[in-house]
């Protein structure tokens, strides 16, 4: 069963965060297992299926990036084995800043700690930019297809993650500065 669905919402990266509560809420009053416990065991089953469902979509679906996967994902684009490619001028940066961290392990500098993390999160905040008239746009596109813009929102994810997984490990180092 589709997420968006469930909710009867539209496909889209930014939600109407307080229709996804209501309904949330309104699905999980109505199937909750206690007003249900009177009836036969099959049908306690399929209430008890359908409270899951509600919490699974509802967790996905409220949260932005577990949002932004299932979308992917329901649009083979997050797929074991598929391309997961990033942009190589991305890759040279990233690489940049991972020996920049190995570096901070071997020798702790603060100020080339402070630098690195203002870098990390400009890269993340400008990331954030380009990607948000896609996501604000999405579905209704005007210049480029469906399929450029799941492309565009892949690659976007892609990088978020490699970016997150520096600023934890930058996080390790915050107890030294």
């Amino acid at each position: 069963m589709n997420y968006f669905k469930i909710y009867d919402l539209p496909e889209s990266f930014l939600l109407d965060e307080k229709a996804l509560k209501n309904t949330f809420y309104k699905r999980s009053r109505e199937y909750h297992p206690d007003f249900h416990a009177n009836e036969p065991q099959e049908k306690q089953q399929e209430v008890l299926q359908l409270s899951t469902q509600n919490t699974n979509a509802y967790r996905t679906l409220s949260d932005p990036d577990l949002r932004m996967q299932y979308i992917l994902k329901q649009h083979g684009l997050l797929e074991e084995g598929k391309n997961n490619e990033l942009p190589s001028d991305f890759l040279m940066d990233m690489m940049d800043l991972n020996e920049k961290l190995m570096e901070l392990e071997f020798e702790f500098d603060a100020d080339r700690f402070h630098a690195l993390g203002e870098r990390s999160s400009g890269l993340t905040s400008q990331l954030d930019n380009d990607i948000l008239p896609t996501l604000q746009r999405y579905p209704e596109l005007h210049g480029i297809t469906k399929e450029e813009a799941l492309q565009q929102v892949k690659t976007y994810y892609l990088k978020k993650k490699y970016l997150l997984r520096i600023q934890e490990t930058l996080s390790k180092f915050a107890s030294r500065s």
